[in-house]
């Protein structure tokens, strides 16, 4: 292995582990709402096939589309997680509410599709850099099906502690994350 391949390998590495851990932070709230095992899989099987496709896509794309996209999909993302994690700590106090977002279905595919809006404007700038597109791409899904998994059982761990407390430090987490997100 040439030396340029190993510091290229270790940036993207970096790059994946970053992309996932907004992953991680939703995940982790997820698993506070008792998912079962087999949920827990499909979750982070969806996250990891999102964290594939939407970089893809920016690679696809990044020569085409300038890069003020970038932000316009971070400020997107950003508010979407600000609303979920809002709405769980609002329906922690009122029993009558509904969750925003089950992880089933169609709110599975929005989750999935609001933590991979990163990897799309990281791919569009990867397009135009001219890295390693296939190993790129599997180290970003990987990477994000791993830590959405890691998330998911830690949260169930915390919920059994935490008991109803949980759904508001779940939300805590979604809202504080977006901000972060949002203000960065």
């Amino acid at each position: 292995m040439s030396e340029y391949f190993v510091r290229e390998l270790i940036a993207l590495i970096f790059m994946a582990v970053a992309l996932g851990m907004d992953a991680f932070s939703l995940s982790l709230a997820m698993g506070m709402q008792e998912l079962r095992l087999k949920r827990i899989a499909l979750i982070g099987f969806t996250i990891g096939i999102f964290h594939l496709l939407m970089p893809f896509i920016g690679i696809l794309l990044g020569k085409v589309i300038s890069g003020q996209i970038g932000n316009m999909t971070t400020i997107a993302a950003s508010l979407l997680l600000i609303g979920i994690g809002a709405q769980m700590i609002f329906s922690a106090f009122n029993h009558e509410a509904k969750k925003l977002i089950h992880p089933f279905g169609l709110g599975l595919l929005i989750v999935a599709f609001t933590v991979s809006l990163d990897s799309f404007s990281i791919g569009l700038s990867l397009g135009i850099s001219g890295v390693k597109t296939l190993l790129a791409l599997i180290l970003f899904s990987v990477s994000s099906m791993m830590l959405s998994w890691i998330g998911m059982l830690l949260g169930r761990k915390v919920h059994g502690f935490l008991g109803k407390y949980s759904e508001i430090l779940g939300g805590s987490i979604l809202f504080g994350f977006g901000l972060m997100l949002l203000l960065s």
